[in-house]
Formats: structure tokens, C-alpha cells, sequence
């Protein structure tokens, strides 16, 4: 069966979603071929089969899921003769420990300093709706958090502080070699890469090697995406 993932896109062909970068890392990791189709923010007609409005959508033959961590579990089920994502039930649980903190502590700090990055680098068609829902979520305009980026990018840094603890010791967040718990985190990492020339991450930091490395992944498939920072 045909796998196909419909994931965000921007201008000039920019895939610079982190939800959909832990999807494609999964899908390699689990060495599937897949498909890509692209959805602007406004499009919500082109998942309405999924039942609801968010990318990443995985369909697969006659079965669609939708969000990140749920396709990660769907495809380890699906596809048990594949390299697992999650080699037991308390390697998932961990990572999905990570999923929750990178979704509550580090993507929201991270939004405030690329958000008018994002919305200088999709679609003209999607920018109203986007202007309208994110300053709408912020209470402010997305001119004075891009004023703003430099006093909250101590915050940011500081967000990323388990992850340059841990990889001060190993190179990746999963041990010897990467695991989903990897593919969460640099789900940001290339999200704020691809959207954006701004040097979040500092050059002294452990993170920033391992980004290296993560780029390295399946062939520099990270490394070879549309990207405006290096």
C-alpha cells in the first residue's frame, strides 16, 4: 500500500513544520517509501478526510492518522518487521516524555522568536489567516515579538538546557544512535532552520553538534531540505 504524508508547506516549497520533520524522521527510520503532499495553512479541505484540521496526516491505504505522535505508534504497529521507533513499552514511555516536553517548553519559546519569520515565508493566500490566528494567540502583533526576539532568547537557549546536558555525554538523546526521542527535538531544530536565518541555537553549544549529526541522517535528507538558515 501507497503511504502518502500531507505536510504544511511555504514558499518556495518550504516544509518547515516540526510536527511533520518527526513524521519524515520516523518514516525513515522505519525505511518506508512514501509520498508528499503539500498543504498551505488555510487549506483544511485537502485533510478533511482525517477528520480533522492539523497536519502531519498519514494515510495509508484505506487508513489515515493524524498527529506526530500517534503516526509514530501507528507505525510501529503497522510495520512490526521494520526497525523499531520504540524497542519496548518504557522506550516510548521516555519518549513520549520528550514529546511533551518539547511541545510545552521548548516549540512555545521557540514560536516567539521565527513567527514573523514564518509568516514573511508562506503562501500570500495563507497570510491573513495566519496574521489573524497568531496574533490573536499571542495578544499581540507579530512585529513587536519579532522586536522583542533578543530579550527572549535567553529563554529559548534555556528551554534546550536537558537535551545540551545529556548530549554532553552521548550523541544522541536515545544513546549510540538515534531514536524518536531525537527525531522530536529536531523536529524544532529544523523547523527553525528552514524558516529562518536566525542563530537560536549558540555555536558553543552540545546541541548544535548533534544537530550536525542529525542532519547526517538517512542520506542528509534533513540537511537537503529548502532551508534559509545554515
Amino acid at each position: 500500500m501507497a503511504i502518502t504524508l500531507y505536510e504544511l508547506v511555504g514558499r518556495n516549497d518550504l516544509r518547515f513544520s516540526p510536527y511533520c520533520w518527526r513524521t519524515r524522521f520516523a518514516l525513515a527510520h522505519k525505511e518506508l517509501d512514501f509520498d508528499t503532499v503539500p498543504v498551505r495553512f488555510a487549506d483544511k479541505r485537502a485533510i478533511a478526510f482525517s477528520g480533522q484540521e492539523r497536519v502531519p496526516v498519514l494515510r495509508d491505504g484505506d487508513r489515515a492518522v493524524a498527529d506526530s505522535w500517534a503516526i509514530a505508534c501507528y507505525l510501529d504497529e503497522a510495520y512490526p518487521d521494520r526497525p523499531p521507533l520504540f524497542a519496548s513499552r518504557t522506550e516510548r514511555a521516555m519518549a513520549r516524555l520528550i514529546n511533551e516536553w518539547a511541545d510545552r517548553e521548548v516549540n512555545p519559546k521557540l514560536i516567539l522568536l521565527v513567527v514573523r519569520d514564518v509568516y514573511d515565508n508562506i503562501d500570500e493566500r495563507d497570510r491573513a489567516y495566519f496574521l489573524e490566528t497568531r496574533e490573536k494567540r499571542f495578544g499581540t502583533t507579530l512585529d513587536a515579538l519579532h522586536a522583542a526576539r533578543e530579550d527572549r532568547l535567553p529563554a529559548a537557549r534555556a528551554a534546550l538546557a536537558p537535551a545540551r546536558a545529556v548530549l554532553a555525554d552521548q550523541p544522541f538523546l536515545a544513546g549510540d544512535e538515534a531514536g524518536y526521542a531525537d527525531y522530536i527535538l529536531m523536529g524544532a531544530c529544523q523547523w527553525i532552520r528552514i524558516v529562518s536565518p536566525y542563530a537560536i541555537i549558540a555555536p558553543d553549544d552540545p546541541v548544535l553538534e548533534w544537530r550536525g549529526r542529525m542532519l547526517a541522517l538517512f542520506g542528509g535528507m534533513a540537511a537537503d531540505a529548502a532551508a534559509l538558515g545554515p
